[in-house]
């Protein structure tokens, strides 16, 4: 009987994919690298004799972040401050706390649900947060950073480099930290309790320099917008940003360049050195030589992906694939950023960090993966594989094992020989953790299960109308072969595992290239969104309080306008402290404001800014009141909230040294005492004479200055938006000037809105009435046509009775029909 092949590979399940697979599977790679998990926030505070120790834990990077010890007031300013730029998910402190803390804890657990999240909060017992045992629970812990070649001295004295063992509040804070991780298992809930919570580093913040900036803030001045996916494929992938002035400038090619212009745009600084050095690498890569360069770096940087998540799944043994795929060319493009940083001008810091601090480990790292990892069959079998020569019993066991086909087909040939005649053909398989199988198809005659009986073979099992039996030989071949599969993969499992604690013993310099590389990516992109829109380098004036601009822009609104006016500030010295803007509707006051305020941001991030210059004094908050959101939900009115959110923030907060923006306070109450109200405010805050705030008031209540409601003061400078009168049409110039508006035009703002001329006519009338203290008398034309409607309306009435029917009571129709009073009449 001839022998006849089964199609295929003689050995299916060790066989692998075509290159079409293996494409497909680097495709995917794209994808998985991409993937970021969900960070989570935990932090922890201790607070004693007015001093904070605060610590937290991110999962995005598996980092410790601790700030030293800090001075705080009783109404705990600072850690409020911390809990609004962290947003974390629970807060975790002692159980044993002074009033102030308790009370601090009570306001913030019963926050109003407008917040996007309300932390939980954990109270551990005391003696979780003891100074000792603090202390010797951060010098025993599992680092993963730390060479396990250390010894224990060693390791004290490296940790002892990071960590102010000194500050006792951040000690306890950290001790109280790694209870709260270890008791809850953070990230490794399913894992076995041998498992620890990855930690890859401790980092330190601070918030010394940085200038205060609200949420309402951020909302008003359109830093930060949200809005739906337009697509309804990716609604469920939650919000993306809209226009906002961290959408025009995002051009970051990392995502970790993005994360840090948020964190950058969370934590605006006015530390002088900080902004020059970031000023300084965007003004060099503005220069027109400088701009390949930029191109050559940004095309590195989009390589540079999210090493934090990869050395957790290392940490945690759970690397992927395309890990080993993306880590290699994260490593590889740091190299290519350290070779292109040393051919630039060291007297720039940034450049100098990178060409230093990506040290030869990075070449050593990415030597290792690429001598070690066989990439493409990695993809194909989509678990990790070594190239040859790594491991001489690998290869051997490999060698053989590629050698199985044609040996299988011999033997399944003899096994042909001695099976019924009726066996078309037979072949041999193997099954990983199974062993050897003679496969046989299953023939007509074979329907029930004593059918399958076949002399001188055990019958395993039937798949896919094929017969699997174990023979003499294939009993022979599993003792002589063995399980190969099983015994290569779990060799190369454990040559995975040495690469991976060679890779997480320098993670240390890979943390350092993500932070220097995003830093880079961050500028670079400032960079790009200064030469696209004409932006020019603040300066910063360390004696001054205020800020000069010169013919400065909004950075939004010039993007939507067909044309823009650029209008210049000058609220640099103690003259015109308090600047209060009037106009017509519609004339620009509240772009103005709201210009003034991106501005002085955009310096205090260390970006260009839009205008042709501007000098930047001394400023430690931006405080806001230019527009309300009401909401059934809270129970206040657009009024309170003014008061309550806005308004009383600046009054009891506001410095010398802040900005304050306000655009049309009062108008949500009765005009008089709205008008009273504001005046007070302002008031209140030139009574403080040189402590004044910089404050830039936009109004439309014109009897403030006609009343003469603000004193005479060196400290009140009044402006007004430029108009022109042209008929009955009011031109709009948008220019800044000295002066009062003498009107606030309303009636041409109505007839652009399109509401009738005897409306707008009869508007006119009424006011110039008030304004004279006149009596306003009803129209009369209006009165009788509106009577006249009433009587022919009884009239209709009355001609559909039928008089006739009995049913009709006349006196009880007339008894009813009343005419109604007329309206009255403006």
């Amino acid at each position: 009987m001839a022998f006849r092949a089964p199609p295929g590979p003689a050995i299916a399940p060790v066989g692998f994919p075509g290159p079409q697979a293996a494409r497909a599977g680097a495709a995917g790679v794209e994808e998985e690298e991409d993937e970021e998990e969900p960070g989570e926030v935990h932090l922890c505070v201790v607070w004693s004799s007015g001093y904070l120790g605060i610590a937290y834990y991110d999962t995005s990077d598996s980092t410790v972040h601790f700030m030293p010890d800090a001075p705080d007031h009783d109404s705990l300013k600072l850690l409020q401050r911390v809990l609004d730029e962290v947003n974390p998910q629970c807060v975790v402190t002692s159980a044993k706390q002074d009033e102030t803390m308790t009370r601090f804890l009570g306001k913030l657990a019963s926050q109003d649900h407008r917040e996007p999240t309300r932390p939980e909060i954990v109270l551990l017992p005391s003696v979780d947060f003891g100074p000792e045992i603090s202390k010797q629970r951060l010098l025993s812990g599992n680092y993963s950073f730390i060479p396990e070649s250390m010894t224990a001295t060693e390791k004290i004295l490296f940790l002892s480099s990071i960590i102010p063992f000194d500050c006792v509040l951040t000690v306890r804070a950290l001790g109280g930290l790694l209870k709260f991780l270890s008791r809850r298992r953070v990230g490794v809930e399913l894992e076995d309790y041998t498992v620890s919570v990855p930690i890859l580093g401790f980092k330190k913040f601070v918030l010394t320099h940085l200038v205060s900036v609200d949420q309402d803030t951020y909302s008003v001045l359109q830093i930060f917008k949200s809005e739906s996916h337009p697509s309804v494929y990716k609604v469920a992938s939650g919000l993306k940003e809209g226009l906002s002035l961290f959408g025009i400038l995002n051009r970051c090619r990392c995502r970790w360049g993005q994360k840090l212009l948020r964190l950058w745009f969370t934590r605006p600084t006015r530390e002088l050195k900080e902004l020059n050095s970031r000023l300084d690498v965007i003004q060099f890569f503005l220069m027109p030589q400088n701009l390949d360069m930029a191109q050559v770096l940004h095309r590195l940087l989009s390589h540079i992906k999210n090493v934090p998540l990869i050395l957790k799944r290392m940490k945690l043994s759970y690397t992927k694939v395309s890990d080993w795929q993306v880590l290699y060319k994260t490593v590889y493009s740091a190299l290519g950023l350290r070779d292109a940083c040393r051919s630039l001008p060291q007297s720039i810091q940034l450049f100098q960090d990178i060409a230093q601090e990506f040290s030869d480990d990075l070449h050593h790292i990415a030597s290792l993966i690429g001598k070690v990892v066989n990439f493409e069959e990695s993809l194909a079998e989509n678990r990790f594989t070594v190239l040859p020569n790594i491991d001489p019993e690998i290869d051997e066991k490999k060698r053989r094992l590629m050698g199985l086909p044609s040996f299988l087909t011999e033997v399944a040939q003899k096994e042909l020989e001695n099976l019924d005649s009726r066996i078309p053909s037979c072949s041999v398989i193997y099954i990983p953790l199974i062993g050897f199988l003679l496969s046989i198809p299953r023939l007509p005659f074979m329907v029930e299960a004593s059918d399958f009986e076949i002399e001188g073979l055990d019958f395993m099992f039937l798949s896919e109308d094929k017969l699997h039996y174990r023979s003499t030989r294939t009993k022979e071949l599993d003792a002589l072969l063995g399980d190969l599969h099983c015994e290569i993969r779990d060799q190369e499992t454990l040559l995975m595992h040495q690469l991976q604690c060679q890779v997480l013993a320098r993670a240390a310099v890979l943390t350092q290239v993500l932070d220097l590389a995003s830093r880079l990516d961050v500028l670079l992109a400032l960079a790009g969104a200064a030469r696209d829109y004409g932006y020019s380098r603040p300066h910063y004036s360390p004696r001054m309080h205020g800020v000069r601009i010169k013919n400065g822009r909004h950075p939004l609104m010039e993007l939507c306008a067909r044309t823009f006016v650029p209008n210049s500030t000058d609220c640099g010295g103690d003259q015109g402290r308090v600047r209060v803007i009037t106009g017509p509707n519609s004339s620009g006051k509240s772009i103005y404001l709201k210009q003034v305020g991106l501005i002085t941001f955009m310096a205090l991030v260390g970006s260009f800014v839009p205008a042709e210059e501007a000098e930047i004094g001394v400023i430690d908050a931006i405080f806001t009141r230019i527009h309300s959101c009401e909401s059934i939900s809270l129970g206040l009115s657009t009024f309170m909230i003014d008061l309550n959110q806005q308004v009383a923030k600046a009054v009891n907060n506001a410095t010398e040294q802040s900005l304050v923006l306000i655009d049309e306070f009062g108008k949500g109450t009765n005009t008089v005492d709205g008008l009273a109200l504001l005046a007070a405010v302002l008031r209140h805050w030139l009574a403080l004479g040189p402590g004044c705030p910089h404050i830039f008031v936009a109004t439309n209540f014109l009897s403030l200055v006609q009343l003469q409601l603000l004193p005479q003061s060196p400290l009140v400078q009044y402006l007004t938006m430029e108009t022109c009168e042209d008929g009955n049409d009011l031109v709009f110039f948008y220019q800044l000037c000295q002066g009062v508006a003498s009107a606030s035009y309303a009636s041409h703002t109505a007839a652009q809105a399109g509401l009738p001329d005897q409306l707008i006519a009869r508007g006119k009338e009424v006011s110039d009435l008030v304004r004279r203290g006149k009596p306003i008398k009803p129209v009369h034309e209006l009165l009788r046509r509106n009577q006249m409607e009433n009587c022919q309306a009884l009239v209709d009435k009355f001609l559909k009775l039928d008089l006739e029917d009995p049913a009709v009571d006349l006196a009880a129709f007339m008894s009813q029909q009343v005419l109604p009073a007329a309206p009255t009449i403006l």
